[in-house]
């Protein structure tokens, strides 16, 4: 698959482009210090498998790929979504990150255990280094908020996308993160063991040094951070030619089916999309961090 747009070094599975912007190199050198998700000794095919089966958000996305399909996953860090995608596949699966330590360990993954219909890009997403039109399905959950200019880089993640072919992406909540913001506040003052009374991530990875400073770096001391609603979402699908498929937490007051996941839904009314949003504050979805979801597919020009 020929999926860059210019000529970049490449070594092993990598291809490597030089960051510039200073924004860039900060949340690089953010991770290259504690890489997440990380790997264990005894990591391999069957574990990066359940891990992924676990999660009915990654099961279910990888489920509606198939198979002979493009696949780009925004912020791939370590690459284990990536390899996930493309473990018992025949898609051509592209992991896009900014930190090359991260991406070392994903190619050393790959190649231990013999993965090879996968690549690994090292570059700024700003520097547009992917062609346009090129991939069916583009994961970019999470990676956003962490950017100088969120918009701007969902512009450029969309031109990569083929005409009918779908994205999801995963954004901090306006709202629904309010719970850790005040956690980050009372951390602050009164230091971790306070939160690791208060937040059920930390209580459940407590015999897990390293994950637990993985997530704790990453929720509480992370350089650029946004906030976003689905209706800023929502704006960004239009002016971009994206059709609204679904969300998590949803638009409308329908029932909720998570076997319905990429099955077009209303958007329902700046009322529903409201409630549903500081509903957040009191599930799952505001304890474990705030993110929301939006999915959604591009028109054919």
């Amino acid at each position: 698959m020929s999926f860059l747009k210019k000529e970049l070094i490449k070594q092993g599975l990598i291809y490597k482009d030089i960051l510039h912007d200073i924004s860039v190199k900060k949340v690089a050198d953010f991770y290259k210090k504690s890489p997440f998700p990380n790997y264990k000794n005894n990591d391999n095919k069957d574990t990066i498998l359940k891990k992924g089966d676990k999660n009915f958000l990654t099961s279910n996305f990888k489920k509606f790929i198939g198979y002979n399909k493009n696949v780009l996953e925004v912020g791939c860090g370590t690459g284990q979504l990536a390899l996930y995608f493309s473990i018992g596949t025949n898609n051509n699966v592209v992991g896009l990150d900014a930190t090359i330590e991260s991406l070392e360990l994903a190619n050393n993954f790959a190649k231990k255990n013999d993965i090879g219909n996968i690549n690994f890009v090292n570059a700024d997403i700003f520097d547009d280094v992917l062609k346009d039109n090129c991939f069916d399905f583009i994961w970019c959950n999470g990676v956003l908020h962490h950017t100088k200019d969120p918009y701007g880089a969902f512009k450029i993640v969309t031109k990569t996308l083929k005409n009918k072919g779908y994205i999801l992406v995963g954004l901090y909540n306006r709202v629904g993160r309010i719970r850790t913001i005040i956690r980050k506040y009372i951390y602050k003052i009164f230091g971790i063991k306070i939160l690791n009374f208060l937040d059920p991530t930390l209580k459940n990875l407590k015999y897990n040094e390293e994950e637990k400073i993985s997530w704790l770096r990453d929720q509480y001391h992370h350089p650029i951070e946004s906030l976003h609603t689905i209706d800023e979402v929502l704006d960004w699908f239009s002016k971009n030619e994206i059709d609204f498929i679904n969300s998590i937490p949803q638009c409308s007051f329908e029932e909720y089916n998570s076997n319905n996941l990429f099955t077009k839904h209303t958007k329902g009314n700046i009322f529903s999309r409201l409630l549903n949003q500081f509903n957040m504050i009191y599930n799952n979805l505001g304890s474990d961090g705030g993110l929301f979801i939006v999915i959604g597919r591009k028109k054919e020009s």
